[in-house]
């Protein structure tokens, strides 16, 4: 009868590893998470940053169509 709830105390003995694991698993997730979207932040590629600078007016459509040779 003892060893029949036994696994009781073990699991409640257990709880609060099983939170703080959990705790540091979202933390985990959160920050990776977190520090991808930093990655938005980034320029791009080369093509990318001058389609942007042809989008904003920054060069003509000569410059953009000789610079988009040269980076192919």
């Amino acid at each position: 009868m003892y060893s029949d709830h036994m696994w009781l105390g073990g699991g409640w003995m257990m709880f609060p590893w099983l939170f703080f694991l959990t705790l540091f698993v979202l933390a985990f997730l959160w920050k990776s998470r977190s520090s991808s979207g930093s990655s938005q932040d980034e320029p791009g590629t080369a093509l990318e940053i001058l389609k942007k600078r042809y989008a904003k007016g920054e060069i003509t459509r000569d410059e953009f169509e000789k610079m988009k040779q040269d980076i192919s």
